[in-house]
């Protein structure tokens, strides 16, 4: 049995459950409070406290860096997905360091403005305190009054992603990658308030993300 240990609205943890889902594997979700990493502190044995991580028997899986990918390629290889071909190995790396930095970071900022909304009463404090640790006090009002903007930028960085669909179904071909998952998990991170919708009107990216949504690897295959 494969364990993911999370909590829902990561973006990174939205990637590698959807790559669960796809891949139709027996899995288990632990989610965690965003505050307390004891659990992945203990079983990564002090050595990482970040999420997600991934445990398949006596197996611990975490990244070893801000740009890795070990846990996906781990899923990969157990499920034999292919997500990783080496023929894209170098664009598929430009780009879900894109999709990590440049769309996350617009991204959360959006999602952490209703934070209160999904964040339990009693995780707020610790939850905001974070944030104001990390981005400065006030951060989370500051980007409510800079919403307007901050959707106008992430409409401007997906852009890219928009050509890239066009003509095709996933973003670098007919068949899904490891950075169609990825890209999945920074928009579902975007949208997990249900405040928002994708740019534009019947867009090739708004048909790709629905495509995602309801994919299975069977499916893909089919094709």
């Amino acid at each position: 049995m494969i364990e993911l240990i999370q909590f829902a609205w990561s973006p990174f943890c939205l990637v590698q459950r959807r790559i669960l889902e796809y891949a139709q594997a027996e899995f288990e979700i632990i989610d965690i409070p965003p505050s307390d990493r004891s659990l992945v502190w203990r079983l990564t044995r002090q050595r990482y406290y970040e999420v997600p991580i991934v445990q398949h028997g006596p197996t611990v899986v975490f990244e070893i860096d801000q740009d890795s990918q070990v846990v996906a390629k781990y899923l990969d290889d157990q499920l034999q997905l292919g997500l990783f071909p080496r023929s894209w190995a170098g664009v598929q790396n430009i780009l879900w360091r894109y999709f990590e930095h440049e769309i996350e970071g617009i991204g959360f900022r959006l999602n952490d403005i209703y934070y209160q909304e999904f964040v339990p009463p009693d995780e707020r404090l610790n939850y905001l305190r974070f944030k104001e640790r990390k981005f400065g006090h006030g951060c989370i009002n500051q980007w409510k009054r800079d919403q307007e903007h901050l959707l106008n930028e992430l409409a401007h960085q997906l852009e890219p992603c928009e050509i890239m669909l066009t003509g095709k179904d996933y973003l670098l071909g007919e068949q899904p990658l490891f950075v169609d998952f990825d890209l999945y998990g920074m928009l579902a991170n975007f949208l997990y308030s249900g405040h928002y919708k994708l740019p534009g009107i019947d867009t090739n990216l708004q048909r790709w993300y629905e495509r995602l949504q309801r994919l299975n690897k069977a499916l893909a295959l089919s094709k």
